[in-house]
């Protein structure tokens, strides 16, 4: 901050969070490498494994808004 006024801004390179809505997964399709959409707590929608579930907690990029993985809690 210079004067009361944002310089420069960073944000962390991943945050962690809430899957709010997504599609069920479909048995055997971890063996194929299929994402599916899944909505975030913020709204964000990205691609996520089809093991993911509504409710768990997975880590984003915030470069490119794109699944890294599932979050330790």
């Amino acid at each position: 901050m210079h004067e009361g006024n944002v310089v420069s801004l960073e944000l962390p390179k991943t945050v962690e969070l809430v899957v709010t809505d997504t599609a069920p997964g479909i048995k055997g399709a971890t063996a194929t490498n299929q994402l599916k959409e899944a909505v975030l707590e913020t709204g964000l929608k990205t691609r996520v494994p089809p093991f993911i579930a509504v409710g768990e907690l997975i880590r984003i990029s915030t470069e490119d808004g794109s699944y890294l993985s599932r979050a330790k809690e």
